[in-house]
């Protein structure tokens, strides 16, 4: 009976490999997206906020899933065992189905999901004039966003901190003559405001895990095929 192609098995091996250094860059990106995303202080405290970690949650279970199933098409390669390559096969084939429903619920839902987004910054307008505890992480937040991107407030530009800018006039102060500034109470502030910039760093991130995931995808496939012939090639020893 015909062995085992060295060739086949080797390149198992090594595309197992690689995928599972893929698992590693997936789960440290996800988990990047998770806790580093520079609006999350932004929509941490919205249903937005919950529904946005969800994404990244998923991830990081996909990229610990993946680094399970590279090791073990590593050993099934190696060792030659059918059992091992098996399982790798319908993890991978559960995992590869999983991604196209989660697309596809994606691409359906995205309309809605910007929906959301508008309606939830537009509702936390209101937290940048308040003065309560509850809106403080919300303001700091904000803060630390205008400071970076140069910008001043959500929608209505400086006039959304209401009152409280009169205590914090610095919070959109604007020193850089290239970019558009306008006077708000006798002091120079960013004319643009934020929710556009939120946005942009929102949609950053969802092209981020789409492309993560269409990359996913293809190598996910060849590691179905090399599975398979692999799996042949031993059952005809």
């Amino acid at each position: 009976m015909a062995g085992v192609n060295g060739c086949i098995k080797y390149s198992m091996f090594t595309f197992n490999f690689l995928f599972w250094l893929c698992g590693i860059l997936i789960l440290a990106l996800s988990i990047w997206v998770r806790v580093g995303s520079d609006s999350q202080g932004i929509l941490n405290s919205t249903d937005v906020g919950s529904s946005s970690h969800v994404a990244a949650d998923i991830l990081i279970a996909v990229g610990a899933i993946i680094m399970i199933m590279g090791f073990l098409g590593c050993c099934g390669a190696i060792k030659e065992s059918r059992c091992m390559l098996l399982l790798f096969f319908i993890g991978l084939l559960l995992i590869l189905l999983l991604q196209v429903a989660a697309g596809i619920l994606g691409a359906v839902l995205k309309s809605e999901s910007d929906r959301i987004i508008n309606e939830t910054l537009h509702d936390n307008t209101e937290l940048l004039s308040t003065t309560g505890e509850s809106a403080k992480q919300f303001q700091q937040a904000m803060a630390e966003l205008q400071k970076e991107f140069k910008c001043c407030g959500l929608i209505n530009g400086a006039a959304d901190w209401g009152n409280n800018f009169q205590q914090h006039p610095k919070l959109c102060e604007c020193l850089d003559m290239q970019r558009s500034c306008t006077t708000y109470n006798g002091t120079q502030v960013y004319k643009e405001p934020c929710i556009s910039t939120i946005k942009d760093l929102l949609a950053k991130n969802f092209i981020i895990v789409i492309g993560v995931a269409f990359g996913l995808a293809v190598i996910e496939i060849l590691g179905l095929v090399f599975s398979m012939v692999l799996y042949c090639q031993i059952g005809s020893k």
